[in-house]
């Protein structure tokens, strides 16, 4: 799919599948009904760095989450769980994880949540300098492939953008169950500026209170060793 951004020169492609089997009665009836409240309105998302937190949610947010391709949510729901006062926002290209978010949160309180069915850096782009607290990449698409390796969201192009975004001290989590990518994001990330390893010494080790995702044990159950990389924004 092309994406245009009003910086670029050429329109970005975004890679992944769109769709998948089709959804069950209550994933269709959250999409019908619980989408249209929280998806993000493309019309505010001007890429010009001003769209504000409270423009998206109509009010201004003590702590702002993001997530960036959340899956089918589980790691979502549990942060809103357990940080019922913060607001997040979670980006997923993929319809059936979009459907699998919402009706996961429906039965919990979730006004403070706004979704994305679309490239992530087309908010991101969107919004001001210094607004997020925390940033959530988890297990990625390695694209293990050199001829892919550009495709990969972690990226200086992209981490520069993540760097604009969070605030100062914020928390930049990674996390994945491939070796080769879970290099190339600690060389990517560790040799930006703006960004601090903190936990360089126990990757392997989750953060304290970690609930992971049905992915993250399906990689466990299959030997995949999980990488957790925490970075600081300096």
């Amino acid at each position: 799919m092309n994406v245009q951004n009003p910086q670029d020169k050429k329109p970005r492609l975004v890679y992944g599948r769109r769709k998948g089997k089709p959804l069950s009665v209550g994933r269709a009836l959250v999409m019908d009904e619980l989408y249209p409240k929280l998806a993000i309105p493309k019309e505010i998302l001007r890429q010009d760095k001003t769209t504000t937190p409270k423009d998206i949610f109509g009010v201004e947010p003590k702590t702002f989450h993001f997530e960036i391709g959340f899956g089918g949510g589980e790691h979502l729901k549990w942060r809103m769980e357990q940080n019922p006062d913060d607001h997040f926002i979670g980006a997923e290209i993929f319809y059936n994880g979009v459907a699998s978010l919402l009706k996961s949160v429906n039965d919990i309180p979730h006004d403070n949540l706004r979704v994305w069915m679309d490239d992530a850096l087309i908010v991101l782009n969107s919004l001001p300098d210094a607004c997020i607290d925390y940033m959530y990449i988890l297990n990625p698409d390695p694209w293990p492939k050199a001829r892919h390796h550009h495709r990969r969201m972690v990226t200086k192009d992209n981490l520069d953008v993540f760097a604009r975004v969070l605030k100062r001290g914020a928390t930049l989590l990674e996390t994945t169950d491939v070796a080769t990518l879970s290099e190339w994001m600690v060389e990517h990330t560790d040799n930006h500026p703006a960004f601090e390893f903190t936990n360089r010494d126990d990757i392997y080790t989750p953060p304290e209170g970690w609930e992971p995702t049905r992915y993250e044990n399906k990689g466990k159950v299959a030997g995949r060793r999980q990488s957790y990389l925490i970075f600081r924004r300096i």
